[in-house]
């Protein structure tokens, strides 16, 4: 199989899942708000598909290529959340030059001062602060484009799904499906201060795929090194396997529950729900 033509389907798979970040905004076309209980409950889907897909697929996938300790499947997962506490970090820290103090891409505001960095920067339509954003959400993206490129590692062998003229693993099928899934609420938590802001629909859905622009890049890299470098992948399904599981403990879960503080139940039944409808979606991994 073509090299290239490997590398452009990849990029197609990582830009479906940006573009799926879309979508959490087009809810807003035609209502005005959603509410918290149906918000922690696409959070909880999001965690349940993460996890599943990590833990049955990514490091399952990992062990597969792996003799004796597995040294190198878990300095991955180490590196995974080391890259998303980093980011984390290093967003934390971004001075935009407003009055407001920059908070993570995937904070809910609700209308106040506490609006993620990207939508203020998309709001003010400067260059350079896009620019900017850019720069870090490629640190905080990547993981997911990660997951997608290492889940085509096996591309155009045997036991894969036929599609326009490739055998596609079907560990790649899935992924791609699970990040974009995982996307879609990314995209809700987006749009959710942009509506605040009075921002028009087509600019709330524009902010959120510019969110997840990154992960089509990462994907490509990382399909270039485990195909280059095949002894490193382990390391290449830890390290995804790691960052999306560390996100979701540190940043959906948090997410849910602050979303759903003033429910009767903090939240955690449409949590615990979601999370499971998740982990049901994504057990067919299990029988690959």
């Amino acid at each position: 199989m073509a090299v290239l033509q490997s590398l452009v389907l990849v990029f197609v798979a990582g830009l479906l899942t940006a573009l799926a970040t879309g979508l959490g905004a087009i809810p807003f076309f035609f209502v005005e708000e959603f509410g918290d209980q149906w918000n922690v409950a696409l959070w909880g889907i999001a965690s349940g598909i993460m996890v599943s897909a990590s833990l049955f697929g990514l490091f399952n996938e990992g062990l597969a290529y792996t003799t004796g300790v597995p040294t190198m499947l878990f300095g991955g997962i180490l590196a995974g959340i080391v890259l998303v506490e980093a980011s984390d970090r290093l967003l934390s820290a971004v001075d935009l030059g407003t009055d407001e103090p920059s908070s993570s891409p995937d904070a809910v505001s609700d209308g106040g001062d506490d609006n993620p960095v990207e939508v203020e920067a998309f709001a003010s339509g400067d260059p350079r602060k896009l620019l900017l954003i850019l720069g870090i959400l490629t640190v905080h993206s990547f993981p997911e484009g990660v997951a997608v490129g290492v889940s085509f590692a096996e591309l155009g062998l045997s036991g894969g799904v036929p599609l326009l003229g490739f055998s596609i693993p079907i560990l790649a099928v899935f992924m791609t499906i699970a990040i974009s899934i995982h996307n879609v609420p990314e995209g809700t938590a987006i749009a959710i201060p942009m509506r605040a802001m009075g921002l028009s629909n087509w600019r709330m859905v524009g902010a959120a795929v510019f969110s997840s622009l990154p992960q089509p890049i990462g994907a490509v890299i990382a399909f270039a090194f485990v195909r280059w470098a095949e002894s490193f992948l382990p390391v290449g399904y830890g390290f995804a396997a790691g960052a999306m599981v560390y996100l979701v403990a540190t940043e959906f879960v948090p997410e849910a529950l602050e979303t759903g503080a003033d429910l009767p139940d903090g939240g955690r039944r449409a949590l615990i729900a979601g999370f499971v409808g998740g982990v049901l979606v994504m057990a067919p991994l299990l029988f690959i």
